[in-house]
């Protein structure tokens, strides 16, 4: 069987009428089978005609622009159409009409979501801290691992035939909570944190699921790895799975019956022999996860981990919502969050503030659609924040205003940082975009206009500026940071406490 439909093949698919496509079996298959691996399934029995879309949404991270898309799919739909928040931290869709589908698709793409890989015998949305980042009490931000994750299994989202054809379907979590928020015993894999010889990683568990016939918990696998390892040992456990995994019975084709039949020795053997290096280390016993830890809950307001900011969890009766529901999350993630939503396994949702830099952050049109802006401001106000923030953390609220020329609409003087746009030459000699630094702005009963602090700086040498400015003058903290392989480690997200 094809993983799955070519654009042409899809496009001809949705052009055909329900009577046609179930007059050749071929077609039939097509609808009912073969779109599962696109994340399309066809309630047939119930909403004939109709399709469940699942997403993937590595670690339930999903923002309000992503929200509100999905809101406006469904709400096309009227009645028919709702969605769910699911039990690993996702969106799922309900009422799509297959002639929407390739225009979908395409509007998933835009907003940076894809359903590729989320049905059939395919690896289920990486779950993690739902929050990672926020959580005060967090052992390590889980977020880069289970990026990597979804990374791996769909190539990136491009498909990855390697990981579409398992024995059965299969789980995988990254924990980052005393409170285990993330299931992980539930979970085919689970990597739980634990420090060995100084070093950060984690203990595996392996084999959970459920079933009609048989419900097992994970069982440890008797193996640690270094966190730069996450990715080539799931990769090594898949392998495993896919090679060896029974294929007949399909309610004795789950992870859990290969470990009966090779034993834990003989499997994690197994998995070794597919690590890059052939070799495994013996678990740890230096696990960071509190044993003794009264699980919290995440409903209501509680304070994160940055300092004088709230995190709200809300409850989501039963995961249901409607679109006007969806709507109002996404204004709400913006009005009063940090336009970001955390979904969790739990079928809840959480909205968490913004940073102290993110929440005073303003910027003018910009080049993008202002025929007097110099340069371009919102989407590089954004990217700038960001990479700041990954270099210095900020205790206080700092005002950023940004504003594409002299007219100032971003009102940069009133700013405690303001960037007007200007063109200057870099450090080559070449004339590129960049702006003039003010500093000082207040507002309020002891108002004062900001001052010119450094004229002409490149926009592509603004994040240092920026990081010396904070520290200087906003007493923001250095981070420490660890960087390999495209995983970013606060050291202090793993000390115990």
């Amino acid at each position: 069987m094809k993983f799955a439909m070519e654009e042409s093949e899809l496009a001809g698919l949705a052009k055909m009428s329900m009577q046609e496509i179930d007059a050749s079996k071929a077609t039939k298959d097509d609808i009912d089978v073969r779109l599962k691996w696109l994340g399309l399934f066809h309630r047939r029995k119930h909403q004939y005609g109709r399709f469940m879309m699942r997403l993937k949404l590595p670690n339930g991270v999903t923002t309000s622009q992503q929200t509100r898309y999905l809101a406006s799919v469904i709400k096309g739909y009227g009645k028919e159409g709702c969605a769910d928040v699911t039990t690993r931290q996702n969106w799922q869709i309900r009422g799509v009409q297959l002639p929407d589908v390739p225009e979908i698709l395409q509007g998933l793409a835009d907003v940076g979501l894809t359903s590729l890989q989320s049905g059939m015998d395919n690896v289920r949305n990486p779950v993690g801290n739902p929050l990672a980042g926020i959580d005060p009490h967090e052992i390590v931000d889980t977020r880069p691992y289970t990026n990597l994750l979804s990374q791996l299994i769909t190539a990136n989202g491009q498909g990855n035939p390697a990981f579409t054809n398992l024995p059965r379907k299969w789980n995988v979590a990254v924990v980052g909570s005393h409170d285990l928020f993330e299931h992980p015993h539930i979970n085919d894999l689970a990597y739980m944190p634990a420090m060995k010889n100084g070093r950060f990683g984690f203990n595996l568990l392996v084999g959970g699921f459920f079933s009609p016939k048989r419900c097992e918990e994970a069982v440890p696998l008797d193996a640690w790895v270094p966190g730069d390892d996450v990715t080539a040992s799931c990769k090594a456990v898949l392998e495993a799975y896919r090679d060896l995994g029974t294929r007949g019975n399909r309610q004795k084709t789950r992870m859990m019956w290969l470990i009966d039949e090779l034993g834990i020795e003989g499997f994690r053997s197994e998995v070794e022999k597919r690590m890059p290096q052939q070799l495994l280390e013996r678990s740890s016993p230096e696990d960071l996860v509190q044993k003794n830890w009264e699980r919290r809950d995440y409903l209501g307001v509680h304070p994160q981990k940055q300092a004088g900011l709230c995190f709200v969890g809300l409850h989501v009766p039963v995961g249901r919502v409607q679109a006007e529901d969806m709507f109002e999350l996404a204004r709400l993630a913006d009005v009063y969050g940090s336009g970001e939503l955390r979904l969790t396994v739990e079928q809840n949702i959480i909205l968490s503030q913004p940073t102290p830099s993110m929440k005073g952050l303003v910027a003018c049109t910009g080049s993008q659609f202002c025929g007097q802006a110099i340069i371009e401001t919102k989407a590089r106000a954004l990217k700038v924040t960001e990479e700041v923030e990954k270099r210095v953390a900020v205790g206080r609220p700092v005002r950023m205003h940004w504003t594409g020329c002299p007219n100032t609409c971003g009102q940069v003087q009133v700013a405690d940082i303001g960037f007007m746009g200007c063109m200057t030459r870099d450090s080559d000699g070449k004339i590129v975009e960049g702006v003039d630094v003010y500093l000082g702005g207040r507002i309020g009963s002891d108002s004062h206009l900001g001052e010119l602090y450094k004229k002409g700086v490149p926009c592509k040498d603004l994040v240092p500026v920026v990081v010396d400015i904070l520290i200087n003058h906003f007493g923001a903290v250095p981070r420490e940071m660890e960087e390999d392989d495209d995983i970013v480690t606060e050291h202090d997200h793993y000390k115990k406490d």
